[in-house]
């Protein structure tokens, strides 16, 4: 009893320490990412560069059924995350129908450079990461306009009135960015450390398969392999700012092949943070169906496809290589 009550103890200790050891490793590869692109973007809200993007965006209004004013909230949850963006919505006065389009799209897209950089990271390329984000946001929104019958709306401007940049002293701006990524530095460690911990015990106990297999048919119908399980549950609940150095810790030590990570971050990029970011946008009114059904359905959907389109290619080198043979 006593040789059991010591291994058990042993096992516990070990997962704490290296835990804590990935843990702060990944917070600290994390904050090198995190400290200068925040920077960056708050120089932008700062001289109110970013509120003048918004013609970057403006022609790609009317393809997703939504108003030029639109753009301003679209380019600020792109560069900055979701609360920039819902805090914007939030004064702009435009319909629950449009408001609901904007929800989709910035559920997929948001926060880009970051996020994939993260992904980059973690085994897939970040410019491909960017990109397909960006194209699942378009059809995903353009899909659920035309199932709601939105038209495209009026040019009114009253947005970008409304909108009108208030520049604050500099100092100010310095100070509020500095608590802000003090207190996401915090929120990331809390969450970090625990996770590392338990994982790394889980791992020192052979639970992780077990976990898994709990996933598992979530994870067939996800169109996910089972080994990225862990990653996958990783990223839906905590998404990816907090969840990077997690994924990022276990995808340098274990061995997954190109296939898994690919499936795992085609469908990990669109839909993460399942349970806060939708949450977001309930207070301006939107249904809750079209905050978690449609890039949920788009990522099976690709998954699904990726799986098909792979077993075909692997299918034809197969092909080649028997008629190859037979020609010998």
């Amino acid at each position: 009893m006593t040789t059991k009550n010591n291994k058990v103890l042993s096992g516990i200790k070990s997962g704490f320490q290296s835990g804590v050891r990935k843990g702060w490793s990944g917070l600290l590869w994390l904050l090198k990412i995190l400290v200068p692109i925040s920077f960056a973007t708050a120089l932008l809200v700062h001289f109110g560069i970013i509120y003048r993007l918004d013609f970057i965006l403006a022609p790609v209004m009317n393809f997703l059924m939504l108003p030029s004013e639109a753009a301003l909230p679209i380019i600020i949850g792109f560069f900055t995350g979701i609360y920039g963006a819902v805090a914007s919505l939030a004064v702009l006065p435009l319909p629950v129908e449009q408001m609901t389009l904007i929800a989709v799209f910035l559920l997929s897209s948001h926060n880009i450079i970051q996020e994939s950089i993260v992904q980059g990271k973690s085994g897939l390329n970040v410019f491909a990461a960017a990109f397909f984000r960006i194209f699942v946001s378009i059809v995903t929104t353009y899909v659920c306009g035309k199932i709601m019958g939105a038209t495209v709306p009026e040019m009114t401007g009253t947005a970008s009135a409304a909108l009108a940049h208030t520049q604050q002293p500099f100092s100010a701006m310095l100070l509020e960015w500095g608590v802000d990524i003090t207190k996401l530095a915090v929120q990331i460690f809390c969450i970090i450390m625990p996770l590392m911990i338990v994982l790394e015990t889980a791992k020192e106990f052979n639970l992780i398969q077990y976990i898994t297999k709990l996933a598992s048919p979530i994870l067939s119908v996800m169109g996910l392999s089972r080994n990225t399980g862990m990653l996958w549950l990783t990223a839906c609940i905590f998404g990816l700012s907090y969840g990077a150095a997690v994924i990022v810790e276990e995808t340098k030590t274990n061995h997954f092949t190109k296939e898994e990570l690919t499936k795992l971050h085609l469908s990990i990029g669109p839909n993460h943070s399942m349970i806060e970011d939708p949450a977001l946008f309930l207070p301006l009114g939107i249904p809750v169906l079209w905050l978690w059904i449609p890039r949920l359905a788009a990522v099976i959907c690709i998954a699904h496809t990726f799986n098909a389109l792979s077993m075909l290619r692997r299918l034809h080198v197969k092909r080649t290589c028997h008629k190859k043979l037979c020609n010998n």
